[in-house]
């Protein structure tokens, strides 16, 4: 009971800290402003967007069928991918879409530690995709970065992401601990397959460039011309900050990183702020097949 209790009482929290910031952020570019800014959108650049995030959830599926040492279809996990995207969006802070990815795993192969391991799995390659990217745009555009606050907050994150690899895989915390000894031997059996974890690794590149296009595309269907450089530099922040468990699936959070780096380049607040929920809105649109996915698998089973 206590333990149901507390949950509630944080999602509460993370609730009031995703709506302050979306108050703050709205506040301050004007409500009217940013729906007259979403209203320009290009049509074909937006579902463009919409196409690009299916294609790169697909992309993910195929990353991580190669996690998995056990024959299983591909069209199965991307099915789990486009359910576990739903839940992100319309049932944000309830229930995870990893966890969800997890589940359905779980209930095909029965096995609750490579379930957990090979989701963790992914994920972890997709933080290195992006702090990689992260990495190599900051030092090619340094000149325009150069005296700003991204100067050190991107080293920063790196070197945090580092250390807590180190933490998990280094010392293996917990090792002790039945399920999650399981998870560590579940590592320590792929640590021998470089092929594999180089193409899961270049699959991922693949789907953080993605993602990154589409908001690119976004922005062009804004009428922003912004220089494709200062998205490849700034998205690897903004995902990090957006990811940090304070808020309701990063909402608030995401929107007042749009708002203050790409402030920083002199995009006005109501444009960042478009930019932002646009984004969202195609990520929603795509995210929907989910649904009709988790309706035919739960029909399926009936």
């Amino acid at each position: 009971m206590a333990r149901k209790l507390n949950k509630i009482l944080f999602f509460v929290l993370k609730l009031a800290v995703s709506s302050g910031l979306l108050y703050f952020v709205l506040s301050k570019a004007g409500v009217e402003r940013v729906l007259s800014v979403i209203k320009t959108v290009n049509p074909i650049f937006f579902i463009a967007a919409i196409l690009i995030y299916i294609f790169s959830l697909y992309t993910a599926s195929l990353r991580w069928r190669l996690l998995l040492p056990e024959e299983f279809k591909g069209q199965r996990l991307f099915s789990f991918y486009l359910i576990g995207s739903f839940f992100n969006t319309f049932l944000p802070g309830l229930v995870g879409g990893d966890a969800v990815k997890t589940y359905y795993l779980y209930k095909e192969i029965n096995k609750g530690s490579l379930s957990f391991a090979s989701v963790f799995m992914d994920r972890y390659l997709g933080f290195i995709a992006i702090m990689t990217i992260g990495l190599i745009a900051f030092a090619a555009g340094f000149q325009y970065i150069k005296g700003s606050l991204i100067e050190w907050l991107l080293p920063t994150i790196v070197f945090s992401f580092l250390i807590g690899s180190l933490v998990i895989f280094r010392f293996r915390l917990g090792k002790s601990i039945g399920l999650i000894a399981e998870f560590y031997e579940y590592f320590h059996a792929y640590r021998r397959q470089k092929t594999v974890i180089i193409k899961a690794l270049a699959l991922s590149f693949v789907i953080q460039t993605m993602s990154i296009m589409a908001i690119y595309v976004i922005s062009l269907g804004l009428g922003q011309h912004i220089p494709l450089a200062y998205f490849f530099i700034f998205f690897p922040i903004i995902i990090t900050i957006a990811t940090l468990p304070i808020s309701v699936s990063g909402i608030g959070l995401r929107e007042g990183a749009f708002v203050f780096f790409f402030g920083m380049i002199g995009i006005e607040p109501e444009t960042a702020t478009a930019m932002s929920f646009t984004w969202f809105l195609s990520v929603a649109c795509g995210g929907i097949i989910g649904l009709f996915r988790y309706l035919s698998l739960k029909i399926y089973k009936k």
